[in-house]
This record gives structure tokens, C-alpha cells and sequence, in this order.
């Protein structure tokens, strides 16, 4: 792997262990709850967060295979797309247990394909065009700097909350 990728996925995993941190800290009866005035809970920012990361290190990389149908479904990305809002109501949501789950399968699918490129394939253009970058490689960087930004509102929303700030 080279160092220049060895670097990239570093930063993902380091992004997605302080999500984790947060998220481990935060009670799943929590995950549904918007602060008044809010427009987020941290919910959707779970489901947003694995769309963003299949949609970034998977779909743009190496394209939609069929198996991807189980890692995570058309309806799961359409609810935490980009243009999407919030539901405050848990029933018109997946469950926080799968919200994990799907955040977590995307990951280790992503941390179990992604160091089999080389750089000659991250100098690419991705697969579907982002305003934000124009080779694979500029997807990778900003996974783990979009992980960051979101770790953010899940920090926010947890003080909002009456949870403690976690460093």
C-alpha cells in the first residue's frame, strides 16, 4: 500500500473512532431526539455519515456491485442523502441497532477494499462526478474530513442534550 493511501485510510479510521467514541457514549434512546429549535438528531447523522462513506470510498471508486444491495439499500440512501431532513419520529426511521450496523458494514467494506488500489487507480477520475474533488483520492480525503465535520453536530447535539463533551 502506498504511503500516500496508507495516510488517507489513517485519517478515516482515526474520523470514525471519535464518532464512535461519541456515539458509545450516547444512549441509543437519545439517537431520535432533536433539541428544540434543531434540525438533526444524531439518528440521522449516523445514517448520513454510512451513505456519505459508501457513496464516497465505494460507489465513486469502484462503481455499485450487486452485493452492495445488502451493505446498505436504495431507501437507506435516499433517507440520508444529501437533500434529505431529519424525521424526529423513531418509526418512520431504521432503528438506531441498524443505523449502526450499516454504519459499521460500510466501513469494514470500504477498510476491506479500499488498500487493494494503487495509486495509478486513486489518480482516477471517480465513477460519479463530486463538486469537491475530481480524482478517487480527493474522495478518500474527504471522508474523513466530512466524518469530522459530522462528529461535530454529533457533539453539538449530544451537549444540546444535557450530555458531558467528550475529548
Amino acid at each position: 500500500m502506498s504511503p500516500q493511501l496508507q495516510l488517507a485510510l489513517d485519517q478515516i479510521v482515526f474520523a470514525r473512532g471519535y464518532t464512535v467514541k461519541l456515539l458509545d457514549a450516547t444512549p441509543t434512546t437519545d439517537w431520535f431526539r432533536m433539541p428544540a429549535g434543531g434540525v438533526s438528531h444524531i439518528g440521522w447523522q449516523v445514517g448520513h455519515l454510512a451513505m456519505g462513506q459508501y457513496r464516497l470510498l465505494l460507489e465513486r471508486v469502484r462503481g455499485r456491485v450487486p452485493s452492495d444491495q445488502n451493505l446498505i439499500s436504495e431507501l437507506f440512501l435516499m433517507q440520508f442523502g444529501r437533500d434529505s431532513t431529519a424525521e424526529p419520529d423513531p418509526a418512520k426511521n431504521p432503528s438506531a441497532e441498524e443505523l449502526r450496523h450499516v454504519f459499521d458494514m460500510v466501513h469494514q467494506q470500504a477498510l476491506h477494499e479500499l488498500p487493494q488500489l494503487t495509486d495509478e487507480d486513486l489518480q482516477q477520475p471517480p465513477l460519479k462526478p463530486h463538486p469537491l474533488f475530481n480524482i478517487k483520492m480527493g474522495g478518500l480525503w474527504w471522508c474523513g474530513q466530512h466524518e469530522m465535520l459530522h462528529a461535530g453536530q454529533i457533539g453539538l447535539l449530544r451537549r444540546q442534550l444535557g450530555h458531558a463533551p467528550l475529548w
